[in-house]
């Protein structure tokens, strides 16, 4: 008897981990990207995950690019005048021992000119490949959802 328990849970083991994706580029560690499924129409889509900086010196996101879209852009939200606004930022710092979350309503990489919309649907994922200052490059496979993810911060990220 224990020894099918032990069988049956080294075979669910791996379904455990099968949507926490994680991904490496030096001492960074991208945690779960996800985006939101979104109608058909949509003119854009945004990608989001959370940098991990285990170095011990800053690293720089700066940019992005996926073969789904003809433009790939960094972003964040900022208030102005008790109004969030999203904007473009040239590149995103990734302090030493600390990590950046891209969360709605934060830091986000939006997908513009959307050129393959047959992966943008729930379960399904896309590549996007993240350019670092110092890390070098890094693909990532973005899991599209239907809902966000439970422990998906939604808070505004202002200067």
């Amino acid at each position: 008897m224990l020894n099918k328990l032990i069988v049956l849970a080294a075979l669910l083991l791996p379904a455990c981990f099968a949507n926490a994706l994680d991904f490496k580029a030096g001492e960074l560690q991208i945690a779960h990207p996800w985006s939101q499924e979104l109608p058909p129409n949509a003119p854009t889509v945004a990608a989001y995950f959370v940098i991990h900086n285990g170095g011990k010196t800053a690293d720089r996101l700066l940019s992005v690019d996926s073969p789904i879209a003809a433009q790939a852009q960094l972003h964040e939200h900022v208030k102005q005048n008790d109004l969030m606004k999203m904007q473009q930022v040239p590149s995103v710092e990734i302090p030493a021992g600390g990590e950046v979350r891209f969360a709605p309503m934060a830091y986000h990489v939006m997908l513009l000119d959307l050129k393959d919309r047959s992966l943008l649907t729930d379960g399904k994922r896309f590549p996007l490949t993240l350019h670092f200052e110092q890390s070098g490059n890094v693909t990532v496979e973005v899991t599209v959802q239907k809902q966000p993810p439970k422990d998906a911060q939604m808070h505004a990220h202002a200067q």
